[in-house]
């Protein structure tokens, strides 16, 4: 059965075989679903809470002074 995952920048779940696996220098490994989400995350460098069309929108990390 293929798992699905999360799209480290939207959060939407998308099929093992399809969106695109990106490796950080610290071997951080995060998992865009398109292009779209890969571009928005590394090159603009936007924050996915600030975006409607995402997931995370309006929401805000709680704990934080």
């Amino acid at each position: 059965m293929p798992r699905s995952r999360p799209c480290s920048f939207c959060g939407y779940e998308f099929p093992q075989g399809f969106g695109q696996m990106y490796i950080r220098n610290d071997g951080t490994v995060l998992w865009f679903c398109s292009g779209k989400c890969r571009k928005n995350s590394l090159r603009l460098k936007r924050d996915s809470r600030k975006l409607r069309w995402t997931k995370y929108y309006g929401k805000e990390e709680r704990g934080r002074a």
